[in-house]
């Protein structure tokens, strides 16, 4: 144990100093490994998981699913489904706030990244609710917390790297974000009312659009409505696997942004460069992520943590609630990737020694990477967002996302308390 909690420190130091996470735990997973087994098995462990990784059927989920969060992105959706929430919700108080919070949900439901959705969120949103006299802690606050939800609403990349990891199946992930997906947005709106209502002067009430604009603005947003559809129920009812939904996703997606008009052969070019770096990106920290999982198993960490559980006489219950606490704690130093890649092989066989369901725990999880995304002193959605709107300072964002990280911990006692809420769904596929 006295060896892996060394790699960890190594790792954590690496970070601090600048380093990327996936060279940090490839350099100690590795280096670790070596030390512990030996040169040679280590070179040809590094071989065979960086051939494997690289190689897997399965894991082209993860391009293809970019590449459709990208066509869909280029296609101008965050625009439409903007407009769309504000015509049914603009009226009310706080109402351009509530519709950032809808719109951001459906913008996650297809672009599964919480960066791209508050910077995309950021350049819609923000002149509206200026134009209305919105507070920019408000304005900010609400960009930035419903763009979270694009790591948790399917199809998300985090989720994705989850099942990888734990080889839990990712079809049944998908299914199991969409309640708590739901529940977020509901709380979200739960916490721009709170806000409003204590200071109406925050979000003043935006026009009241007529039903037929209502219905007019549904028809800009119906191609990526059937797009999700297809793609979550052919996994639900069991048509196709996730791989094959990604690729009918990213099919799709093209298709739509095509009828658009918003792709041109430089359009064309430029998505898929920036899917083949993304994507570069993800397999690199996966690679990164296994062998450093590898050198914590040779270590013995997991294994002497798993016999410690099954030795103590603490509840599950009060076992899981220090896991969540040390997940808050380190969501104020590190960012949501890093978080996953370096406590799931040490958290994993704990759940499991639990009993806990790795469906529900991986929602959880989310859930509380979702939290530390908006969490001080390094929520990278604020930081993505200040970037995007430099001239609202980080402390005024900080300050507009209190009341939606209260929400986000009342979802995740309500998730934790209530298993059946993100399992239900998943029980029921074919």
């Amino acid at each position: 144990m006295a060896t892996a909690a060394l790699g960890f420190l190594i790792v954590f130091a690496l970070l601090f100093l600048g380093a990327p996470i996936a060279f940090g735990m490839a350099l100690v997973g590795f280096g670790g490994f070596a030390l512990l087994v030996g040169w040679n098995p280590a070179l040809a462990m590094l071989g065979q998981i960086a051939f494997e990784t690289t190689m897997s059927d399965s894991l082209s989920v993860l391009p293809l699913f970019i590449l459709m969060g990208n066509l869909i992105t280029r296609a101008g959706l965050s625009r439409a489904l903007f407009d769309c929430a504000y015509a049914f919700l603009g009226a009310r108080r706080g109402g351009l706030a509530m519709a950032t919070v809808v719109a951001c949900g459906g913008f996650a439901a297809v672009s599964g990244s919480s960066m791209a959705t508050s910077a995309t969120m950021a350049k819609v949103a923000i002149p509206s609710m200026r134009r209305f006299g919105y507070a920019d802690s408000l304005a900010a606050g609400s960009i930035a917390a419903g763009g979270t939800l694009g790591i948790l609403i399917p199809p998300s990349v985090i989720l994705v790297l989850y099942g990888i990891l734990t080889s839990t199946d990712i079809g049944a992930l998908f299914i199991a974000g969409i309640v708590p997906g739901i529940l977020g947005v509901i709380f979200y709106l739960g916490a721009v009312t709170f806000t409003t209502v204590l200071n109406p002067d925050a979000g003043p009430r935006g026009e009241k659009s007529s039903w037929s604009h209502r219905l007019a603005t549904l028809r800009d947003i119906w191609g990526v409505l059937v797009l999700f559809a297809l793609v979550m129920g052919g996994i639900y009812f069991g048509v196709f696997t996730p791989t094959e939904a990604a690729g009918i996703g990213a099919g799709g997606a093209f298709v739509f942004a095509l009828l658009k008009g918003g792709l041109t052969w430089s359009r064309l070019f430029a998505v898929l460069v920036e899917t083949a770096l993304t994507s570069t990106m993800m397999f690199t920290l996966l690679i990164g992520a296994v062998l450093f999982s590898n050198f914590i198993n040779v270590a013995g960490l997991p294994r002497e943590l798993s016999a410690w559980i099954t030795t103590t006489e603490a509840p599950p219950m009060a076992i899981l609630a220090l896991i969540l606490i040390v997940y808050v704690g380190l969501g104020c130093l590190l960012e949501s990737l890093s978080m996953l890649l370096l406590t799931i092989p040490i958290f994993f066989p704990i759940v499991q020694a639990l009993g806990f369901d790795p469906v529900w725990f991986g929602i959880i999880v989310v859930v509380v990477i979702e939290i530390s995304l908006i969490t001080p002193p390094i929520g990278l959605n604020v930081f993505v967002l200040n970037a995007t709107l430099p001239d609202i300072p980080v402390g005024t964002i900080f300050r507009g996302v209190a009341p939606f990280i209260a929400a986000d911990v009342l979802r995740l006692a309500v998730l934790v308390l209530i298993p059946g809420l993100t399992l239900f769904l998943p029980s029921l596929m074919r």
